[in-house]
C-alpha cells in the first residue's frame, strides 16, 4: 500500500532471506513448531495426548488465518492467545491440548531465539562472502606501494593489500564476536510463568525428570544442545544485548572501511563501482559520489546507535519479567539485523567491484616519496664523505623550497633541486635508484600473504551457514 508508511530497511536495502527470516509467517509458524513440539514431548512423556493430535498440529504449522488471529486479538487483546485461538480452529480435535503448562513466552522467546540464532548465521555467513572479495583484492594488489596515512597525513608507505587486510582483520575480528554469541545462546524451554516450572511439576506429578527431558527433547528439535539452568519468563535479556553488541561492531567495522574509501574516492586513488549510465549528482553531471560507501555509513551508525536499546533494556528488568522490553524489542532487534544485512550486501558490492586507479597512486607517491628518503639520502651522502650536519641542512633547506612550491601548484621538485646542489654529494641518477618505492614499504607483502594464509581455512568453499541456509 503506498498510502501507508513502510521500512525503507525493507523496500531498499535488506535482502530477501534476511526480511523472511523476521517475516510474520517464519514467525508464528515457529510458534506453531512449537506447540507442536511441546505437545509431542509431552505425549513421549506420558501425558495424555495422542500422535492422532500431534500430527493434526504439524499437519498446519503455516496456514495461518491472520483474519481470525485479527479479529480475535482485537477482543480478547493479547496475540498469543488469539494464535492459539486461531490454530485452534483448523485443527479441532488438538485445540484442548495446544500451550499445555506453558506461558506466553514460551513461544515468543524460543521463536526470537530461534531467529535470532538463524540471522547471525547469515550475518556470519555474509561476513565471510565479503572477506573473500578483501582476500581476492589484497592478493592482487598486496606490492603495490601506496602512501600510508597518519592523521590523514602522509606517512610511511603501505600497500594497497595490506591495508585490504586491515578491513578484513576487523571483520575477522567480528566473526570471533559472532561465534562467542552462537556458541552462548541457550534454548529458554518451558519454563512457566516466574521460571519455577510449578505447572510441570502439577501435570508431571513431581516427576523432575519428566520436566528436564521435556526441556531437551524441545530445545534439541529447534537445535539447541543446552537450555538455560534458570530464568525468570523469559530469557537473560543479556543476550539481546550481545547479540546487538555483536551486530554494532559489524556496523563499526563496515563504518571504518567505507569511510576510508570516501577519502580514497575523494584522491582518486581506489574508487567504488560506477556503471556506465549511473548519475552521481542531479546538478553536476560530472560528479561520482561515493554514494555507496556512503550509505553503508549512514545505516551503519544506524545500527550503532540501535545497540544502547537492548543495553538499557537488560538494566532495567524488574524481577522476573516485565513488559516494558516487548515494543522496544519489536524493532530494535530485527531493525539491527535487517540494517547489517542491508550494510554487508553493500559491503559486498563495492569490494568485489573496486577499481584501482594505479597512474593515480603512482603519482601520489612520486609527490610524496621525495620527503621520505631524505634520510635514505642523507645517509648515503654521509657514507661518501659529506658532512652529517651541513647535508641535514642542504636537505631541510631544498625540502621548504619544495614545500613552498607545491603549495603553490607546483610539482615536488626536491630531488632536481639536491641533484643540482654541487654541495650534495649525488647526482640526479643515483638519488634515483635510491628512489625505489618497494623499498619504503617494509614487509607488506610478506605480511599480506602471511594473513591470507591464516585466513584460507575460513575462506575456503561455502561456508556451513551458507550451505544450512540453502536447506
Amino acid at each position: 500500500m503506498k498510502d501507508r508508511y513502510e521500512s525503507p530497511l525493507c523496500s531498499r536495502y535488506s535482502s530477501e532471506r534476511m526480511q523472511r527470516l523476521f517475516s510474520s509467517d517464519t514467525r508464528f509458524s515457529t510458534w506453531r513448531r512449537l506447540w507442536v513440539e511441546l505437545a509431542d514431548a509431552q505425549r513421549k512423556l506420558g501425558l495424555p495426548i495422542t500422535e492422532a493430535q500431534v500430527a493434526e498440529l504439524r499437519a498446519h504449522l503455516t496456514d495461518i488465518d491472520y483474519e481470525a488471529v485479527a479479529a480475535r486479538e482485537a477482543a480478547v487483546r493479547h496475540d498469543v492467545m488469539a494464535h492459539i485461538y486461531a490454530y485452534g480452529l483448523c485443527c479441532p480435535s488438538a485445540k484442548g491440548i495446544i500451550h499445555l503448562g506453558a506461558t506466553s513466552c514460551y513461544v515468543t522467546d524460543n521463536a526470537d531465539l530461534v531467529i535470532y540464532r538463524d540471522a547471525l548465521k547469515l550475518i556470519r555467513a555474509e561476513i565471510v562472502t565479503v572477506l573473500k572479495d578483501l582476500a581476492a583484492f589484497a592478493q592482487r594488489y598486496k606490492a603495490l606501494p601506496t602512501p600510508g596515512y597518519t592523521h590523514y597525513q602522509n606517512a610511511q608507505p603501505v600497500t594497497v593489500g595490506k591495508r585490504a587486510c586491515l578491513w578484513m582483520q576487523d571483520l575477522m575480528l567480528d566473526l570471533e564476536e559472532l561465534d562467542a554469541v552462537l556458541g552462548a545462546m541457550r534454548f529458554l524451554g518451558c519454563r512457566g510463568t516466574t521460571g519455577t516450572e510449578a505447572s510441570f511439576l502439577e501435570l508431571f506429578e513431581g516427576n523432575t525428570a519428566k520436566i528436564d527431558e521435556m526441556n531437551r527433547i524441545i530445545a534439541n528439535a529447534f537445535g539447541f544442545a543446552r537450555c538455560y539452568p534458570v530464568s525468570g519468563q523469559t530469557y537473560p535479556r543479556k543476550l539481546d544485548s550481545r547479540i546487538l553488541s555483536a551486530l554494532s561492531s559489524v556496523a563499526q567495522s563496515a563504518h571504518k572501511f567505507a569511510n576510508d574509501m570516501r577519502l580514497l574516492q575523494h584522491d582518486q586513488q581506489v574508487e567504488e563501482p560506477f556503471e556506465k549510465d549511473q548519475i552521481g549528482s542531479s546538478a553536476m553531471a560530472y560528479k561520482r559520489n561515493p554514494m555507496r560507501c556512503e550509505r553503508i555509513c549512514s545505516l551503519a551508525r544506524y545500527v550503532m546507535a540501535d545497540a544502547q536499546n537492548a543495553a538499557m533494556t537488560a538494566s532495567t528488568q524488574w524481577f522476573e519479567r516485565t513488559l516494558d522490553d516487548s515494543a522496544n524489542r519489536r524493532i530494535a532487534l530485527p531493525e539491527a539485523f535487517l540494517a547489517v544485512d542491508a550494510v554487508l550486501r553493500l559491503y559486498h558490492n563495492v569490494a568485489s567491484g573496486l577499481h584501482v586507479n594505479e597512474k593515480v597512486i603512482e603519482a601520489a607517491m612520486e609527490n610524496f616519496l621525495p620527503f621520505l628518503a631524505t634520510e635514505n639520502l642523507l645517509m648515503e651522502g654521509v657514507k661518501r664523505g659529506g658532512d652529517r650536519q651541513a647535508l641535514h641542512e642542504i636537505i631541510r633547506t631544498h625540502s621548504m623550497a619544495a614545500t613552498r612550491r607545491m603549495k603553490d601548484g607546483g610539482r615536488c621538485d626536491l630531488l632536481e633541486r639536491l641533484a643540482e646542489d654541487p654541495a650534495f654529494p649525488l647526482n640526479g641518477e643515483e638519488i634515483r635508484a635510491l628512489l625505489n618505492p618497494a623499498a619504503f614499504i617494509g614487509r607488506c607483502p610478506e605480511q599480506v600473504t602471511a594473513f591470507l594464509a591464516e585466513c584460507a581455512p575460513l575462506l575456503s568453499g561455502e561456508t556451513a551457514e551458507m550451505q544450512s541456509l540453502r536447506v
